[in-house]
């Protein structure tokens, strides 16, 4: 399995919307087989999900079109004909190509579609993909992934200071095959470090995410001098005792964050499954 089908090291240089587009065919053809091969709109409008997608892109028809064009001349994707279609569909044969297991093209996905992700992430953000029993299988089928002969397809991204778990980038797309890592991780691809370290937005109506100081006077015949203390700021490595804290409180929300849109993007292709059966 360290090879391509066609005997060739394994692509590293798609573009982001080619991953983009191979993700998503990916992704669809596992978690609604039955809306599977994609048309050109539909694979337009997986590729501009809100949900389980990061970034979050804005893809036209023609941009969508340039990438599919592009992965079948490299043998990634191919066009379903049919008398029965009124519009050409597409699917993709990246397993093919890479020789790939169920796991292994999982894992993939999820990396192509969501940027670098701990172990605990994407076994959790594949559950509809691919049933991972455990983080041990998740940790040996990334193991494989990144020891294959004729290259790589991801790497193992060290754990900074402060964070409690590794993360994982694939490296089918340029943007990350050729970005550099050092030990403290200080070069993830652009987009990665805001998209992964910063914490939620406080959602409308809420008190303001900036920080925010609060003044309380000490009676001036105490000692005349007016006291103030920040509410809401992010805290640096030297925070204290209560940096642990808040980081696994931001860690628990992400995780409730992700299960929700996991149940919203379930919810959205049985829509479109039940509409796809009336078109």
């Amino acid at each position: 399995m360290g090879e391509t089908a066609d005997g060739l090291p394994p692509p590293s240089d798609l573009t982001a919307v080619e991953g983009r587009v191979v993700g998503c065919l990916i992704e669809k053809e596992r978690a609604t087989p039955q809306n599977y091969p994609l048309t050109l709109n539909s694979l337009r409008l997986a590729c501009n999900q809100s949900t389980n997608r990061d970034p979050v892109v804005d893809y036209d028809d023609h941009e969508v079109e340039a990438a599919l064009t592009s992965l079948r001349e490299r043998g990634l994707t191919r066009i379903v004909y049919s008398t029965s279609n009124r519009a050409a569909k597409f699917r993709h044969v990246l397993d093919e190509n890479l020789r790939v297991n169920d796991a292994e093209i999982a894992a993939l996905c999820v990396l192509l579609l969501r940027g670098p992700q701990t172990l605990g992430e994407i076994k959790g953000r594949s559950e509809r993909l691919h049933p991972f029993a455990d983080l041990g299988e998740v940790e040996a089928t990334l193991d494989a992934l990144a020891a294959r002969q004729t290259g790589p397809l991801v790497r193992r991204l060290e754990r900074r200071p402060g964070q409690k778990d590794a993360r994982y980038l694939q490296l089918l797309t340029a943007s990350s095959a050729g970005t550099t890592h050092d030990t403290t991780e200080s070069a993830v691809a652009p987009g990665y470090e805001q998209a992964w370290s910063s914490p939620p937005t406080a959602p409308t109506g809420f008190p303001d995410a900036h920080a925010r100081t609060v003044f309380t006077t000490t009676p001036a015949e105490t000692t005349g001098e007016t006291t103030g203390a920040t509410i809401g700021a992010r805290p640096d490595a030297a925070s204290g005792p209560a940096a642990p804290e808040r980081a696994e409180a931001t860690d628990e929300l992400r995780r409730e964050i992700d299960l929700l849109r996991t149940e919203l993007d379930a919810l959205r292709a049985e829509f479109e499954a039940f509409r796809s059966a009336f078109e």
